[in-house]
């Protein structure tokens, strides 16, 4: 059933929306978060009952299917389009961001009159046109990276400018939500509400109330891979996963208690499969991985009065069919500048029995890493060209391509046109950062983005929340490749720390012709943290508590270059540990 058809059947259900009786809609998503982290799948290690209501009351998809990792996922879900077409191929270092011209869902909400936000992990692009504010959505509150080091009171932004934020993170933004829905009451203005929670993904953190359940549990449903299962991250893991079903707990009540409960649409899912060997079904595979147990999520949609309570869906259906999906319940017309991948799923949702029914087979494609696996209703095509039954072998123990020659064929020759027609998109990165846009201020650019030259080393393996260290030579230096979009003069600040026996560095800022030269005067040497929060080991960056250093101001030139920030004296051991350059336009 295509696109146009599915619109056709759904308008035969409902009555068509007058202005005022849009639905308002919440989508939340959790990160690194299995399909198995749910009591309601099955998981008898933790209770999750919030979350459980949603399938209890609403309807549930048996089969939804996301990207291995993070950002590709978000980048589907917010275009309707396969992640490669989008110009994303990483998680970082700028291959986490969607092309600059690419409609995203919040641009299509907004347009049709929403008033949008999103709170938490936003992960596709730190700089404007590729901030979240610069995407469709009119109010941010969080952070861009991939992941964060640390999740109490940290560093944060709101509409691009930095702030701190007010206790657990996953909280804070759950606050902010209930916050926005407060300010919405009364407005006339349905809202299109993004409620993204960056956990469970490491650093594993969660508050006491939390923890202590499972400090000491005996874990009695393991995993897959049982013997690789490293049972205090999955004690942390599980905890996150009901600190998260406490939140949504909260958002539910407020709902309730502004009563629009029927007029709230509630849309539940994960962006990749669980981030460790723990149970989750019996499922091949893990985050990272394009077998079902890396990409299977949770799909829960609760709309009180539309969707029937405790229904389930079985066919196939993706992260690229959301927006074409709540665009049709909210009925708004897609006028797409570039062809959707996702279909319609609204017959579904309204009338699961009757769509399923007649609802024709298709492929969904999973790619990451260079290996492409294809899932059908009843078959996977795995990366190394094995068929499993997924019906009879939701594990994927038994090659059965011998049994099944013809549907093997098919499915090789639709990866390899899939591969033709798709990942052709991912060629070369050349997009360079852009600084210095007219429609905005502020430009901001983190540790992550740049490259340090020289001895000059990150704070970990992940750039994601990574500071450089060890910049103790004039001949080191820390770039970007930039492209300014508009000429004139910006303030530029240093987020650093340095101790008291290195200050004095003189440090030149240059592009071009433009040079900027400044020396660090005041010590700032505060203690790392993050440790002290972990219950379990981490491979990320530690964070600090940076202080900004107005370095001065410096005339830019439109164009694009390489943004240079180098020492020209070094008085004590080292420069600074650097996090952050943030460029303000001077009026």
């Amino acid at each position: 059933m295509n696109t146009r058809l599915a619109c056709v059947f759904l308008f035969c259900l409902i009555a068509p929306l007058a202005a005022a009786e849009k639905p308002n809609i919440v989508v939340i998503m959790t990160d690194d978060q299995g399909w198995g982290d749910l009591s309601v799948n099955g998981n008898t290690n933790l209770s999750t009952p919030h979350l459980d209501s949603l399938a209890r009351d609403g309807v549930s998809f048996e089969r939804f299917y996301v990207s291995p990792v993070c950002s590709p996922t978000r980048a589907e879900f917010l275009t309707g389009r396969y992640h490669p077409r989008c110009g994303v191929h990483a998680t970082s270092n700028g291959g986490e961001r969607m092309n600059a011209d690419e409609q995203t869902i919040a641009d299509v909400f907004k347009t049709a009159g929403y008033a949008t936000a999103l709170f938490g992990k936003w992960h596709s692009g730190t700089q404007v046109p590729y901030h979240p504010n610069a995407r469709g959505f009119e109010e941010f509150y969080g952070f861009c990276s991939g992941h964060w080091g640390d999740y109490y009171s940290p560093q944060l932004e709101h509409n691009g400018q930095p702030v701190k934020g007010e206790g657990f993170m996953i909280d804070d933004f759950t606050r902010r939500a209930t916050d926005f829905m407060n300010r919405q009451k009364g407005t006339g203005k349905p809202f299109f509400l993004c409620l993204s929670y960056n956990s469970p993904h490491s650093p594993m953190q969660v508050p006491d109330q939390w923890w202590e359940k499972f400090a000491n549990k005996e874990i009695t449903l393991r995993g897959r891979g049982r013997q690789k299962e490293d049972l205090t991250h999955t004690r942390a893991a599980l905890a996150m996963c009901e600190n998260i079903d406490g939140n949504v707990g909260r958002l539910l009540a407020k709902i309730d208690e502004l009563k629009i409960t029927g007029q709230t649409l509630i849309l539940f899912l994960s962006d990749n499969g669980p981030n460790g060997w723990r149970w989750n079904g019996g499922m091949k595979g893990i985050k990272g991985s394009v077998d079902e147990g890396g990409i299977r999520s949770p799909l829960l949609v609760r709309w009180p009065g539309k969707v029937p309570p405790g229904k389930r869906v079985a066919p196939v259906s993706a992260a690229i069919d959301l927006l074409p999906t709540l665009a049709a319940l909210a009925e708004i017309p897609l006028t797409s500048p570039k062809p959707l991948d996702g279909i319609n799923l609204a017959p579904l949702l309204i009338d699961p029995e009757h769509a399923t029914t007649s609802w024709p087979p298709r492929k969904i494609f999973s790619h990451w890493g260079g290996k492409v696996s294809v899932r059908t209703q009843q078959f996977r095509l795995d990366a190394e060209g094995k068929l499993y039954d997924m019906a009879a072998d939701p594990g994927q123990e038994n090659d059965v391509t011998a049994a099944h020659p013809a549907i093997s064929r098919e499915l090789k020759a639709a990866v390899t046109e899939w591969k033709q027609s798709v990942l052709k998109h991912s060629g070369p990165d050349d997009r360079p950062f852009v600084i210095a846009h007219p429609d905005v201020p502020w430009s901001h650019l983190p540790a992550r983005d740049g490259k340090g030259h020289g001895l000059i080393k990150r704070s970990s393996i992940h750039p994601n929340c990574s500071y450089f260290l060890n910049w103790t030579s004039t001949d080191d230096k820390i770039a970007w490749d930039v492209e300014v979009r508009s000429s004139g003069k910006y303030e530029a600040l240093l987020w650093y720390a340095c101790p008291q026996a290195d200050v004095g560095s003189t440090i030149e800022l240059s592009l071009g012709s433009s040079r900027l030269t400044g020396t660090l005067t005041e010590a700032h040497d505060p203690p790392l943290v993050g440790r002290e929060h972990d219950r379990a080991p981490r491979t990320e960056s530690y964070v600090k508590d940076f202080r900004t250093m107005r370095l001065g101001v410096i005339e830019l030139e439109k164009g694009r270059g390489t943004l240079t920030l180098q020492a020209r004296k070094i008085p004590g051991h080292q420069v600074m540990e650097f996090r952050q350059l943030t460029l303000q336009r001077v009026k």
